[in-house]
């Protein structure tokens, strides 16, 4: 009789346990790129990112454990199954869905670059000769400045790539580059939030072709259907209950 009332606890405890009845999703998330996602003070990873992924998966019935994976080996993470759910600022480009799946967009945004408050560079052409930094991998240098490069809007333009962008704009500010290309809101955290940069830079200009407005997705492994429909419900329930604009407010991004 005691040997099952101990078991019958034991089935109990096992129900009534959230870490056993439920999993946890992997989410991969390069910490270094604020004001989207970045390490804060206590080594946490913070951001609107993080933010939106866990409101995500909360409207969208699932848990999530966010990892701090370099953008180096950020894809190769949902590869060999070390993460589920890429959320790190991915721009959905056709060569990266014949090989990954996303979600429906969360973000809009343009490349912008980010040059010293006194430089003379206004325009995509006054960047000929010039040499321009960017984080490694990023499409800010591997699809814009390559296509400004190649067409020569930009000629002679020397790219310069960082494992980070704070990397790239601290060289820029030593004069080691003549610009830094980023994603819109990161341009903006460096040239106006970032104490250290205040008065010290500026936004020259931001990409305007129709074809260079890029879109950010949740980035999954080919044939996740099932996560990919709850990340997809849950994009859908934080756009519908207004939570995605009070995170563009919480991180000053409207």
């Amino acid at each position: 009789m005691i040997r099952k009332l101990m078991l019958a606890a034991m089935a109990i405890c096992f129900l009534a346990s959230p870490a056993l009845a439920e999993k946890a999703y992997v989410v991969a998330i390069d910490a270094t790129w604020p004001p989207m996602e970045y390490l804060d003070a206590n080594k946490q990873i913070v951001g609107y990112g993080p933010d939106y992924i866990k409101a995500v998966a909360k409207e969208g019935g699932f848990e999530v454990d966010l990892r701090n994976i370099a953008w180096d080996g950020i894809f190769a993470s949902i590869e060999n199954r070390q993460a589920d759910i890429i959320s790190s600022s991915v721009t959905v480009t056709p060569e990266r869905q014949k090989k990954y799946a996303f979600s429906e967009p969360y973000f809009i945004t343009r490349q912008t670059v980010v040059v010293p408050v006194n430089s003379p560079i206004t325009k995509m052409s006054d960047l000929a000769g010039k040499s321009v930094g960017g984080q490694i991998g990023t499409t800010g240098i591997i699809q814009t400045m390559k296509k400004a490069k190649q067409s020569g809007v930009a000629k002679g333009v020397k790219i310069k790539s960082y494992d980070e962008v704070g990397l790239a704009i601290e060289d820029m500010m030593k004069g080691g580059v003549d610009a830094v290309i980023c994603d819109g809101p990161v341009a903006a955290y460096y040239a106006f939030q970032k104490e250290e940069y205040k008065g010290k830079m500026k936004a020259a200009f931001s990409s305007e072709a129709a074809d260079e407005t890029e879109y950010f997705a949740f980035t999954l492994r080919k044939g996740d259907d099932e996560l990919l429909a709850k990340v997809n419900r849950g994009i859908k329930a934080v756009k519908e209950k207004g939570i995605d604009k009070q995170l563009l407010a919480k991180w000053n991004m409207e």
